[in-house]
């Protein structure tokens, strides 16, 4: 393939997405940017406060999630443990993704939306953690008692969620089918909690994109019925 048909290609599958990105960055400039610029804050402060010796278990009970916890304590900090970065890895990348993916998806798809589908990952990757440890080794989908122990951190899930949605979205079918394969490999190399979690976030956000593929057909419907009825019971026009 040349690179001329490369930039085609490259336009095609990413061209409707940067466009909308600037368009809102040059509208709003940082205010495009303040829910994740928010969140960049807030797991680098997580990342400090938890390194100190005293800040490390503050953080793990609001934030810490394990599946050996009841399932409305881990609810309840489900929703900062998102940003709070996994103890065995560099907390960079945890930054690097949130900065680049949320923010992305916070110009691309609004603020509350991307929250919801980051929101929604997460807690799917959360809750499937109990189900496979109740399915057991034995299970393709299960997961051995001892990870009913390991501590569920960090925006990974989302991350996935987030970059499935917005490529969705923006119908750039090469990075949403990249996203899925990778996941796909990675629980087939490295069969873990981490690795099985994602596959969750995956599931639910085919599940979040399917039923919203199916009422964005159905509202041009809507609208013409409902345009049609008001056709027909308008009063005639006097000329």
């Amino acid at each position: 393939m040349n690179r001329a048909a490369l930039l085609r290609a490259a336009r095609t599958e990413w061209g409707p997405l940067c466009t909308a990105v600037w368009g809102t960055l040059v509208r709003k400039r940082l205010a495009a940017v303040a829910m994740t610029l928010t969140a960049v804050a807030l797991t680098a402060a997580c990342q400090i406060v938890q390194n100190q010796p005293w800040g490390f278990e503050p953080v793990q009970k609001l934030g810490s999630v394990q599946a050996s916890l009841p399932w409305w304590l881990a609810l309840l900090r489900t929703p900062l443990s998102l940003f709070v970065p996994a103890l065995d890895l560099p907390v960079w990348g945890a930054l690097a993704q949130v900065l680049l993916v949320f923010g992305i998806a916070e110009c691309a798809v609004g603020r509350w939306r991307t929250l919801a589908v980051a929101y929604l990952a997460t807690l799917a990757g959360t809750m499937y953690a109990r189900l496979a440890i109740a399915l057991g080794p034995g299970s393709p989908l299960g997961l051995p008692p001892e990870a009913a122990k390991v501590i569920d951190t960090g925006p990974s899930a989302a991350v996935v969620g987030l970059a499935m949605y917005v490529s969705w979205r923006y119908r750039a079918w090469f990075t949403f089918s990249v996203v899925v394969l990778a996941m796909v490999v990675e629980v087939v190399l490295k069969p873990n909690l981490a690795g099985k979690e994602h596959i969750a976030a995956v599931a639910a956000t085919l599940l979040l994109c399917g039923a919203d593929e199916l009422s964005r057909r159905r509202k041009p419907r809507r609208d013409a019925h409902r345009e049609r009825d008001q056709r027909s019971g308008a009063p005639a026009s006097r000329s």
